[in-house]
């Protein structure tokens, strides 16, 4: 009995103080010491200790331990002496039921909670000094100790700091003054100052926008300044621990106000787990290079550059135009923010006015740049608004520039606007509008992108002030241009001369003075790289089978293909003896080469997804073929061909002995076996695993989300993964919507997803700070993809792995691609070389050159323009059956963007069907279903209601058209030669009234 209650109240105890012993334990080193746990329960605790968090492992030790019944002779004793021989003496005091008195532990929990603030400049320290003194104090153990010094090997000497610190402050109160005397024998004087406040700390800042220099800290911090909300800088040194709790109000930070939370969408909000309503961690130091003073909640924030941040941004401080050249994950955009805000600043203190406006290339990184950066920082002293295609917003874009002093925006917003004034419209913005353009990605800035077209503005702006300045006139202002990319690219050059003119020709688009680069030395993160190569299989029955019907195909149809079935060489064949078969109204090889098509991307699929989804896209086809066949009810039927016949029953004869096949294992591709053991590997090996696979096609992210999904195994481990592809519109594979897009970055983001599959749409500018594995599966570009895929992993010891089949070429494009971004470093190297006076006459050289060949395009577009013939000259035909469908006259255009039939002829040639896939609803329009040939299925294009009139549009690929009685095969609207007449919606509003009219009168 007595027994039995000194259990009990040893286990109440523990209990009372569960919220404290849960942060002070670290459970791999008192596992150790406890005996009277069996293994299991071990291995379970160190499991989610590794999986999860040392916390949560904390919580599972303390469960496991006071549920056990019977509760053995001697258990608690031997917990308490587990917890000092595990160097966890502070949490043995308070087991013992001796915890230091309220005064004390609240100093205690002060010191903590001063540690974790001024983390960003402790981490500078000399970590192996350090670490030997405080050994020497007692206050780090000898496993401690061998443990801090191999992360400094490891992880480099922050990684070191960050797992000193978190280790020091479990122990008993009295370590902080003992860290101070290590801090003072080891020479850390400035870092004891800031601790103890005598004079540093008391001066970091002496008033916002002042930059403070702290240079005595060896590579620490250099660069601060203080503005908007405090940066949470990266993983805490506490990486899975809640932060003690404070009894010292002092040191409280408020909670994040209701409207921040509801402003910040996207990548806005904690990434590590929640508990109660706070975060576990306070600070973030994942990021090395831009690190900040104290938790994002704070009233005020800290922009912190590294030296070599400082070093790039120092001539955009002066007032020049740069493009910064860093690695993914350096800090190129906190660097931005700086220069944005130092911009600003000055220009308010001059009495000038300052617009900046931010461009990105992808509607995503909007929201990112918004909510993770410029407002975050800025929004105290300056107005920031993001305004993207996908924005709810419903003023001019002209309005967001005037009424705000930074503008985040995807680029063709801002053309559009500058189009407009340039033709007169006052609702434009003109370049002397601006007084800082931020250019994400600019190595982009080339022939026919959206930021060269802007750039060309600025261009002819500029010799045009040249000339003014000569005869002595007024010029136009024209804005500071800043340019940020990590991999500018070798232009597909082969040699070294050709790639540093690649380089020059960026540099004069951008009218750059200079394109700087920074030294990281040991901020520099590379992940670790590795090829994995399968092995091509020894046994394929499911793709013989479709190689077979193919081949059947080809007697059939009289075909004599000249390469190898499943390869891109027979896609590009394919397609061409469709489209001249359509121009010569061969209609048995043109739907031949169209399944041909379609058996050939089955093919394709079947080497990088699962046989059973290859198989599935091709009963998806053919379930949709038969479907255009069917003629909806008071229709006459439709017509199959004799072919077409031939084709359904070769399918329909080989379904079952594909879907049989499809369903063994033993035939299933080994490229998909490497990228299961390479993500189990992951995933099994990592604490806190969260990575991205890229893949070639939307079709492919799609099935490897599912595959993963259903998939057992991967469950167990923990995976949770989502696909991620684009909004373009000109894939069969329905898009998603940017709306879908940003929920499923921002599930990643929050870990709610921990694998994200993903075509090329995710490889540039998306900032996951904890993403530590990237995986290219069957892919490979070009050298800028490359480096920018490797650097969506940005915890540190990420890793990047190729999977590529054996004989794929993948892997030797990989090596190309390799090869490619060392000449891309020597190239940029080449360039910052060369003599001042040499690279502006080169530069001005391109410049002149870009804006004659800019000149030669817009007179040739004039001319075509007025050449333009008339629409009578363009007949149109269905492309299936080549029945005659209407003349060019026919065709109105609405908005400039979309062509319509809406004469009563038409409308007998077509049957209309509903498309549920697509459901599209905009401000005067929408569409829900597609149109087709009333005599063969095929469709012509969709039904469109704009302002309440029904208006067949229609798609120009699905016709052949009839010019000058020249067949052509015509991809897109603009490739025709011809005016179309503007939509007159009063006419024909009237027009459709008075049939109403006429028909209720009957």
């Amino acid at each position: 009995m007595a027994a039995d209650k000194a259990n009990t109240a040893n286990i109440s105890l523990i209990e009372d103080f569960r919220p404290r012993l849960r942060k002070l334990i670290e459970v791999e080193f008192v596992l150790d010491h406890l005996n009277f746990l069996d293994n299991d329960n071990k291995d379970l605790i160190r499991t989610k200790a590794r999986k999860e968090s040392n916390l949560k492992a904390a919580d599972l030790l303390i469960d496991t331990i006071i549920r056990i019944r019977p509760l053995p002779n001697g258990w608690f004793r031997e917990f308490v002496d587990a917890l000092s021989a595990g160097g966890c003496k502070h949490a043995a005091t308070y087991v013992e039921d001796s915890p230091p008195c309220p005064a004390l532990e609240a100093e205690n929990d002060n010191c903590v909670r001063l540690i974790e603030l001024l983390s960003p400049s402790l981490l500078g320290m000399k970590t192996t000094d350090v670490c030997s003194d405080c050994f020497a104090k007692g206050i780090l153990t000898t496993e401690d100790r061998e443990i801090i010094l191999a992360e400094c090997q490891n992880r480099g000497n922050m990684g070191g700091a960050r797992e000193l610190l978190r280790r020091i402050v479990r122990f008993p109160p009295g370590w902080f003054s003992v860290f101070l005397k290590s801090l003072q024998v080891t020479e850390h004087k400035y870092l004891f100052k800031e601790l103890t406040g005598e004079s540093t700390g008391d001066n970091l800042i002496d008033e916002p926008g002042v930059l403070m220099a702290v240079n005595e800290a060896p590579g620490n911090v250099d660069h601060m300044v203080e503005e908007g909300p405090v940066e949470a800088a990266g993983n805490s040194f506490l990486p899975e621990q809640e932060t003690l709790e404070s009894s010292v109000t002092s040191m409280h930070l408020d909670e994040p106000s209701e409207a921040d939370s509801e402003t910040a969408d996207l990548y806005s909000g904690t990434e590590e787990p929640m508990e109660n309503g706070k975060p576990e961690n306070i600070l973030d130091l994942s990021m090395p290079g831009c690190i900040a003073a104290a938790a994002e909640s704070s009233p005020k924030a800290v922009i912190v550059l590294r030296d070599y941040q400082m070093d790039v941004a120092r001539p955009a401080l002066e007032g020049k135009n740069i493009i910064i050249c860093l690695p993914t994950g350096s800090g190129k955009t906190r660097v931005a923010v700086y220069i944005t805000k130092e911009h600003l600043d000055s220009r308010r203190k001059e009495g000038r006015p300052g617009k900046v406006v931010v461009l990105v290339n992808k509607v995503p990184l909007v929201e990112q740049h918004y909510s993770t950066e410029f407002w975050k920082f800025l929004k105290n002293k300056y107005k920031v608004e993001r305004v993207s295609g996908d924005s709810q917003l419903k003023i001019s874009f002209t309005d967001i520039v005037q009424k705000n002093d930074i503008v985040i925006c995807t680029a063709q917003i801002l053309e559009n606007y500058l189009e407009r004034a340039h033709s007169g419209d006052d609702d434009g913005i003109k370049l002397s509008d601006l007084s800082l353009i931020v250019i994400d990605e600019c190595h982009h800035t080339q022939k026919g992108g959206v930021y060269n077209h802007i750039m060309i503005r600025y261009l002819k702006q500029k010799h045009k002030n040249a000339k003014l300045k000569k005869e002595q006139k007024d010029t136009v202002a024209i804005p500071q241009i800043l340019g940020l990319t990590a991999s500018p690219g070798v232009g597909g050059a082969k040699k070294i001369d050709k790639a540093e003119e690649h380089i020059l020709r960026i540099c004069a688009n951008l009218d750059a003075y200079k394109i700087m680069t920074g030294n990281l030395g040991e901020n520099k993160k590379e992940p670790h790289k590795k090829i994995a190569t399968a092995e091509e299989r020894k046994e394929d029955p499911f793709g013989d089978v479709i190689k077979g019907i193919m081949n059947a195909i080809h007697i059939h149809a009289e075909l004599n293909p000249t390469c190898d079935l499943g390869t891109q060489n027979y896609e590009q064949w394919v397609v061409q003896k469709e489209q001249n078969a359509a121009k010569e109204e061969n209609q048995k090889v043109r739907v031949c080469a169209e399944h041909l098509r379609q058996y050939n991307e089955a093919l394709y699929l079947g080497k990088t997804i699962r046989m059973w989804d290859a198989f599935s896209f091709l009963d998806k086809y053919f379930d949709e073929e038969l479907k255009k066949k069917v003629a909806p009810e008071d229709e006459e039927a439709i017509i199959k061909t004799d072919t077409e016949r031939f084709l359904f029953t070769l399918f329909k004869d080989s379904k079952v002995k594909l879907q049989e096949l499809a369903k063994l294992p033993q035939y299933e591709n080994n490229s998909l076996a490497k990228l299961r053991t390479k993500i189990l590997h992951e995933f099994t090996s990592r604490e806190k695993a969260r990575g991205i696979i890229f893949t070639k096609t939307r079709r492919s992210a799609i099935a490897l989300a599912q595959w993963v999904q259903e998939n057992s195994k991967f469950e167990e481990v923990g995976v949770k993964a989502c696909h991620v592809i684009g909004g373009g519109g000109q894939s069969v594979v329905k898009p998603m919507t940017a709306a879908e897009q940003r929920d499923v970055l921002n599930k990643f983001q929050n870990a709610e997803i921990n694998l994200l599959i993903a075509t090329t749409v995710a490889e540039e500018g998306l900032d996951i700070a904890a993403c530590n594995f990237v995986i290219r599966y069957e892919l490979v570009t070009n050298e800028i993809a490359m480096i920018q895929a490797r650097g969506r992993g940005r915890a540190e010891d990420s890793s990047y792995t190729l999977v590529a089949g054996e004989g794929s070429g993948v892997a030797e494009r990989e090596s190309v691609n390799e090869y490619r971004e060392k000449m891309m470093s020597k190239a940029i190297d080449k360039v910052k070389k060369l003599d001042q006076e040499e690279y502006e006459k080169r530069i001005e050289e391109f410049q002149i050159q870009a804006i004659m060949e800019e000149r030669v395009r817009t007179t040739k577009k004039k001319q075509k323009g007025m050449k333009k013939e008339s629409p009578s000259k363009v007949k149109f035909s269905c492309r299936s059956c080549n029945k005659p469908v209407c003349s060019g006259e026919d065709v109105e255009i609405i908005e400039n963007m979309h062509r319509v039939n809406v004469t009563p002829q038409f409308k007998e040639l077509f049957i209309q069907r509903e498309n549920t896939s697509l459901v599209k609803r905009l401000l005067d329009y929408e569409t829900n279903g597609f149109i087709a040939c009333k005599d063969c299925g095929q469709r012509w294009g969709s039904m469109m209601l704009y302002r309440g009139i029904e208006c067949p549009c229609l798609h120009v690929k699905n016709f052949l058209v009839t010019y000058d009685e020249k067949r052509k095969n015509v991809n897109k609207w603009s490739e025709l030669g011809i005016q179309l007449p503007a939509f007159d919606y009063a006419e024909h509003a009237r027009s459709v009234a008075e049939s109403s009219e006429d028909e209720d009168s009957m």
